[in-house]
């Protein structure tokens, strides 16, 4: 098996000078072109006041809310403005929507607090404001329910321990230096793993969904909790890069639950509270002394009467009657917490603002030049699978429609407002003497590396999984793992606009290059038809 990889590999190699060849031999680099990209993006940039848009004025843009149905309008209105053609939206079936519409909560005994706490996405309401006592629950198996049978209704659960909170050391902002982006270069050797549905994940799930159970049925009025002990996030490269959740009122609700369980009112209401007011609560009952809130949680349902998901799409036509694109992708929707500033406001607003800098500098690309914006992201890639599935190809079946050979690639950004220094190439070493030459100009933006490795986490693998050569930057992560991602300080105070203006200047060239190469560019070989399919993001 060893030799057959090191072979396959020289084989690519060999492939890959032969393209450094003859891309070298063309000579076609429109440096005049490239010089007016970087004129228009770096003296005339409209980025940041994008994000503002998005994250400001329309916030957090859960699939299915008002919120995400006004950014959609608004960013087909701006794309529409700046002149693009085929401005348009595509749909898909998500299911029912959630917005949270009001939300208060206050410790009123022993002393007043007003808590800082974010509700759970698709968590239900309270049906009012309500004053309820504080009780912990330990619940770590089945025969532990048995312990609070009968004790539970009318109370709000705390249902974590105390966490210990230390001053914050480590890696805070995580930039990427040359050490680095050396090891980004060596190739890892995944350790074996449980096959899907083994381990422990189901069984934790059948618990969580039995303690759901038990709540509703003891009538609990809503749980707290304080978040996840630590953040650990597999670098693209899959380095572990650990670091300990920032403190200080910053708060990282997951969802309340699953959408069908909320839809279906299987949960019970759920709030994720700072973990300084989480603990006081708790030292506070281990002193026997009572505690009570006053929380009003008010949230709203949507019935889908027509598909809830959808797709915003915009061409700067190509030149070419062969009708072959490329594509710019980044996801509108969020999650429900802090405004979506940073996952991913920043993405949609650099890919909207590389549109811009194209249209206005007046290029006519051979092939034609596109954006998509996402829905469903965060719940399973969902908007880029579907519309993978009806443009380019079944991923079951792996059955091809037409528009697969005609599409050159796919760019994606995902990790927040840090700058680019490079692309994770995803295996496909043919495409890495071009990207080569290509970023050579770009050197002075700090743009240096391709590392061929194949990483997952965001809607290029809906691409990469049907085989389009599907690519995501490489981003300084800043604060993206620490501070920003599903928290509540994911806000526009949080974007760094200098880098907002490079990745805008980064991504143009990249389209721009794409799109007037004689070539489209190389793919790897089909995948084999995956019947359960791919792409479920393991680095969100």
């Amino acid at each position: 098996m060893k030799r057959a990889l090191i072979s396959a590999f020289v084989v690519s190699l060999g492939a890959a000078a032969t393209v450094q060849t003859q891309e070298s031999a063309a000579g076609k680099t429109d440096y005049a072109t490239l010089s007016r990209i970087r004129d228009e993006g770096l003296n005339h940039s409209q980025a940041l006041d994008h994000v503002s848009w998005l994250a400001d004025v329309y916030g957090p843009r859960l699939q299915g809310s008002p919120a995400m149905r006004q950014a959609g309008e608004w960013a087909q209105k701006k794309l529409t403005s700046w002149g693009l053609a085929n401005v348009h939206e595509e749909k898909w079936p998500f299911g029912k929507g959630w917005a949270l519409t009001r939300f208060s909560a206050n410790m009123i005994e022993p002393q007043v607090l007003p808590l800082i706490g974010v509700p759970r996405s698709w968590t239900p309401g309270t049906q009012g404001q309500v004053t309820a006592d504080v009780v912990r629950v330990e619940i770590h198996s089945e025969a532990d329910l048995e312990k609070y049978r009968g004790k539970l209704a009318g109370k709000i659960v705390l249902t974590q321990p105390v966490r210990d909170v230390k001053m914050l050391e480590g890696i805070v902002v995580q930039r990427w230096n040359d050490a680095l982006l050396k090891e980004a270069m060596t190739m890892p050797i995944p350790a074996p793993g449980p096959a899907a549905g083994e381990g422990q994940g189901g069984r934790g799930a059948s618990l969580a969904d039995k303690i759901q159970q038990f709540f509703l049925d003891e009538h609990v009025v809503a749980a707290f909790d304080r978040g996840s002990d630590a953040f650990v996030v597999p670098g693209d490269n899959q380095m572990s890069w650990r670091t300990q959740r920032t403190d200080g009122g910053t708060i990282f609700p997951s969802g309340g639950g699953p959408r069908d369980a909320a839809n279906a009112g299987k949960i019970v209401p759920s709030v994720t509270l700072a973990v300084e007011h989480y603990n006081r609560m708790l030292r506070i009952l281990d002193k026997g002394i009572p505690v009570k809130v006053d929380l009003d949680i008010k949230t709203q349902f949507f019935d889908e009467t027509e598909p809830n998901g959808f797709n915003v799409l915009a061409d700067l036509p190509g030149t070419d009657p062969s009708g072959e694109f490329v594509l710019l992708g980044a996801h509108l929707d969020g999650v429900g917490t802090g405004s979506g500033a940073t996952d991913n406001g920043a993405g949609v607003a650099v890919m909207m603002e590389a549109m811009r800098i194209l249209k206005t500098i007046g290029v006519h690309p051979r092939r034609t030049i596109r954006i998509g914006l996402w829905g469903g992201e965060e719940e399973g890639l969902l908007g880029s699978k579907a519309y993978v599935q009806a443009h380019l190809a079944d991923p079951k079946s792996m059955t091809l429609k037409p528009e697969h050979q005609k599409i050159s690639a796919y760019y994606n950004l995902d990790n927040g407002t840090g700058r680019i220094h490079g692309v994770w190439m995803q295996g496909n070493l043919a495409v890495m003497p071009i990207f080569d030459e290509w970023i050579k100009p770009l050197r002075d933006f700090e743009v240096t590396t391709l590392t061929p490795q194949s990483v997952r986490g965001s809607d290029y693998l809906s691409f990469d999984d049907v085989g389009i050569p599907a690519f995501q930057f490489m981003q300084d992560r800043l604060e993206y793992n620490s501070r920003t991602h599903h928290s509540n300080m994911d806000v526009v105070d949080r974007i760094q606009r200098d880098d907002l203006v490079q990745m805008a200047v980064v991504v143009s060239t990249f389209a721009y290059n794409t799109a007037m190469r004689e070539e489209k560019l190389p793919r790897k070989p089909l995948p084999a038809a995956a019947p359960s399919g791919r792409g479920t993001p393991s680095q969100r």
